[in-house]
């Protein structure tokens, strides 16, 4: 069983990321448009190798959430650190680079290219040669891009799909174009993956295969996943620390059993008793 464990600035993380700095640290943020406020006091802690979830009903802000984080949407409030260093003011390619990846709600790829332009576009910041070469076609242009085509593939096995490399990508089935957004996501060597509902359109088996893939990816690559999700069978499944957003502002937080039975969780699902 994971156990969650509190950490100095008041959040929880599992039990063997407590000595290990938190890989991802919100702090009371928030976002008004207009005289609307979308989210507001959102506060939450992520352990560097934490599988985390963030639930709640339709219309509750969590892609607003995850457009916070990435700075899509620059916070009216609040502070957001990413290993430490503040993304206060970074455009969303920048906090790309200092580590966060994202999937989206509805799927963004480059449908007109092929699966493995899809990735390689996402290993752009490691090729390692100089326009010059790369107009030039010198050999460490060549180099650098097998290097590139290699890592790509490895990255498509994770979900069996590199033999579909030459595929256009908008010609594969939904819930391949989903892993392969994924895969892309992964691509830019991120040490957080943000998954914006990655079970949307799956059927039960592709959702299982999911979550040990989700799985698989953490322990692969050491890195911590958040997600958003409606599939309560893969959030309790696979998330340790759950936080459950209503509103624009966070209701519950805890371990899948808390959460479960937590009152004000079940009323903002359910309703209440009258």
């Amino acid at each position: 069983m994971i156990k969650l464990k509190p950490v100095p600035s008041r959040g929880m993380i599992p039990e063997r990321d407590i000595n290990k700095m938190p890989v991802l640290e919100a702090h009371r943020i928030g976002i008004d448009f207009g005289g609307l406020t979308a989210v507001d006091e959102f506060s939450i802690i992520i352990g560097r190798t934490e599988i985390a979830g963030l639930i709640g009903p339709n219309g509750a802000g969590k892609t607003t959430v995850f457009n916070l984080l990435t700075n899509v949407y620059q916070p009216t409030r609040g502070s957001i650190l990413l290993d430490g260093k503040s993304t206060a003011g970074k455009s969303t390619a920048e906090v790309n680079r200092m580590g966060i990846a994202r999937t989206f709600q509805n799927i963004r790829l480059f449908k007109d290219l092929s699966v493995l332009d899809n990735v390689l576009i996402g290993l752009h910041n490691e090729m390692d040669y100089r326009l010059p070469q790369a107009i030039l076609r010198a050999p460490g242009y060549w180099r650098a891009e097998r290097i590139a085509k290699e890592h790509a593939l490895d990255l498509l096995s994770i979900f069996d799909m590199q033999d579909l490399y030459d595929t256009q990508a908008g010609s594969l089935p939904y819930g391949a174009q989903r892993r392969l957004e994924i895969v892309r996501a992964l691509a830019t060597n991120p040490s957080v993956l943000l998954l914006d509902e990655p079970a949307a359109g799956m059927n039960p088996s592709e959702t299982a295969e999911l979550m040990e893939n989700i799985r698989k990816i953490r322990d692969t690559f050491q890195i911590a996943i958040m997600l958003i999700e409606h599939d309560m069978n893969l959030v309790m499944g696979i998330c340790e620390g759950i936080a459950v957003l209503n509103y624009g502002r966070i209701i519950a937080k805890g371990t899948p059993d808390e959460i479960k039975s937590n009152p004000a969780v079940i009323e903002a699902y359910l309703g209440a008793k009258k």
